[in-house]
């Protein structure tokens, strides 16, 4: 079939590159995630069912492969996190629980995600300073939306921050208790205590 103008079967040359990119992003996902794997950029173009030239199209290097993985979680964390609380209304415990279980809820999903961003993401030396960066990206994000419910009152803006920074820094060790089985506890359980921790810091 003849490719005109950079389309090929109804697929222009751009949609490809973003369908490939997508197609090295879940499977640099797999791969990571799983320990009997060694996480190279070979073993992620196989399992994406891509030639290494591909890679190369989308991504510099290995490490900016999984920075992006990185980075499409944390923006799936916000979102979904968001959303859920925006669907609780205006209770500021309904809002925090909603997101907390949303958040929770997304690793149950896919346990894989939390272990490459919060876990695995520490083996990797380049990676720390990404890691680092989203989770305190996450504690502003933290700071901001309960400085609007809450009101924060007699808290400076840094307090806030500092705030922000021990729920979610405390929230990813949680979570990496969680995941490796050091902590056996319920979603439920995990919610409410982690609810009450955020309410106490900002009420």
């Amino acid at each position: 079939m003849a490719v005109q103008q950079g389309v090929y079967r109804g697929v222009s040359a751009a949609d490809r590159v973003a369908q490939r990119r997508t197609r090295l992003l879940a499977a640099a996902l797999t791969v990571w995630a799983d320990p009997r794997i060694r996480t190279t950029m070979t073993a992620v173009c196989a399992e994406a069912g891509l030639s290494e030239r591909y890679f190369y199209e989308s991504f510099t290097g290995l490490d900016a492969l999984l920075e992006a993985v990185m980075d499409t979680i944390a923006a799936e964390i916000e979102e979904t996190s968001r959303t859920a609380a925006e669907a609780a209304g205006d209770d500021p415990g309904a809002r925090v629980r909603a997101s907390v279980r949303a958040f929770l809820e997304l690793l149950l999903d896919d346990p894989r995600k939390g272990r490459v961003a919060i876990v695995e993401s520490l083996a990797v030396p380049k990676l720390r300073r990404r890691r680092t960066a989203l989770l305190r990206h996450l504690a502003h994000q933290s700071a901001i939306e309960s400085r609007r419910l809450l009101g924060s009152p007699g808290h400076s803006v840094t307090e806030d921050e500092i705030g922000g920074m021990l729920f979610i820094g405390g929230m990813a060790e949680l979570i990496t208790a969680w995941l490796d089985g050091t902590l056996r506890a319920s979603t439920d359980e995990i919610v409410e205590a982690a609810s009450r921790a955020l309410l106490g810091i900002y009420g």
